[in-house]
């Protein structure tokens, strides 16, 4: 059984979430522990202005970031700032809306057991159905595979990152003035080297449909803010193009 610490990260006032997660936890033999979200209009503004960067934000994303969003945000950066404060070399991050999958002990004993060779930052537990692999290798002795993304998706909703991983995200990203699982899409700009497991060994539980930290409906995106995440994109698929992305072979080396 894995021995790298877990946290789920939950809401005060999401008790039912937070009942579900110590319950999956447990019968997966995991011993997780709850990292209390931030509710960001909780945080004195000394702390909001620290976190986030609203003039930067106009420029680099496409729309204004929520409340819930930018508490997201600060929610990770707690949980990297505790792997950083401890003497783990990784920790095991889910936000609580996600199922945990049978595989999902072996996988985390498979990535306990790679090389110490530095050569990952964050390998994600979730994924699509049909992902854009570059290159795979096995992980462990099951059907796991260790991928590279030719696109590092989105969601943040179930990870495993390094010291060095957590160390790049909180020097380079506070303030932050994008999503989280935007700005680690964005990797090629603090060089955060992201691999995957595939299939996924998490799911997303019926409960993310409903978020419990931003409004379901959205207004209709301004045409501006059409062209602003056409630009978005662009330098998305333009950063991916001229940056080589790490190979799973270089993880398995020893």
């Amino acid at each position: 059984m894995s021995s790298l610490p877990v946290v789920y990260i939950n809401l005060s006032k999401d008790v039912e979430r937070r009942e579900r997660m110590t319950t999956q936890l447990a019968e997966m033999g995991l011993a997780g522990s709850r990292l209390p979200a931030v509710w960001w209009a909780d945080l004195p503004e000394t702390e909001q202005q620290r976190y986030f960067c609203s003039p930067q934000s106009h420029g680099r994303y496409f729309k204004p970031l929520s409340n819930g969003e930018k508490g997201c945000y600060a929610s990770h950066l707690l949980a990297w700032q505790q792997l950083i404060d401890s003497d783990s070399s990784a920790l095991v991050v889910f936000e609580d809306d996600v199922r945990l999958l049978p595989t999902l002990p072996q996988a985390l004993e498979a990535i306990e057991a790679l090389p110490a060779n530095g050569r990952w930052d964050m390998i994600k537990l979730y994924g699509r159905a049909q992902e854009k692999i570059a290159n795979q290798a096995p992980l462990g002795p099951d059907s796991l595979q260790l991928i590279s993304y030719q696109r590092v998706p989105s969601f943040a909703a179930g990870y495993v990152i390094s010291r060095a991983g957590a160390k790049k995200m909180l020097e380079t990203r506070i303030p932050f003035d994008r999503p989280v699982d935007v700005d680690i899409r964005f990797w090629f700009e603090n060089g955060l080297h992201v691999f995957g497991v595939y299939p996924s060994v998490i799911a997303l539980d019926d409960t993310s449909e409903v978020s419990s930290i931003w409004a379901q409906k959205e207004a209709p995106m301004s045409l501006l803010q059409k062209i602003r995440k056409f630009k978005m994109k662009l330098a998305l698929n333009w950063g991916n193009l001229l940056t080589k992305a790490p190979h799973v072979s270089d993880v398995l080396r020893r």
